[in-house]
């Protein structure tokens, strides 16, 4: 069940490959892409969710959202043909870029707070999932919105199998503790 709001959203990564073979990128950047197969194939398959990942990881924050997607894509490119598993590559350099900025912007304490006007729930949501860690809010994300398996979760975020369960059943329960008046009545 997509969370409200984040069905439709809007990628602004890719803009096209022009005539010389070279990937336009957001802000007039582009990227020679020779050399490297499967790309276009895997913006297809990974680029709306992944965007969407990372908007609920960064609590809303789309011009944070398209940097950090763009440049995941970026350095997924320039790796060419040497790694063996480009989505979860993708999806890793995604989240700890959008963890590190995270990190660098609570430490000058430059958060801003994002109004969201689409949906009064939405609001909560984000608020809710703010709560949570980073590492929780990325296990449950891609577990319940991006629907991975345990074993890919672990592989995008670079960590265990165990500490992804762990993270799960602790965002679980602080979700439960802080949205669970919503379904009331």
């Amino acid at each position: 069940m997509p969370l409200a709001g984040l069905g439709e959203a809007h990628v602004g990564v890719r803009q096209g490959v022009n005539d010389e073979g070279s990937l336009m990128l957001c802000k007039g950047v582009s990227v020679d892409v020779g050399g490297v197969t499967g790309f276009d194939e895997l913006y297809e398959e990974v680029g709306p969710r992944l965007w969407r990942s990372i908007l609920a990881f960064t609590g809303g924050r789309r011009d944070l959202t398209d940097d950090v997607v763009a440049e995941a894509f970026l350095r997924t490119l320039e790796s060419g043909n040497n790694v063996r598993d480009r989505r979860a590559y993708v999806y890793r350099v995604a989240f700890r870029l959008a963890a590190q900025e995270l990190a660098r912007a609570s430490d000058s304490s430059q958060i801003p707070e994002v109004a969201i006007q689409d949906d009064p729930g939405l609001t909560e949501l984000f608020d809710a999932l703010r709560s949570l860690s980073p590492s929780e809010r990325a296990a449950v994300y891609l577990r319940y919105q991006v629907d991975l398996p345990i074993g890919e979760i672990s592989d995008i975020l670079g960590s265990s199998a165990g500490a992804v369960r762990v993270h799960l059943f602790r965002g679980r329960r602080k979700l439960a503790a802080l949205l669970g008046g919503m379904n009331d009545g």
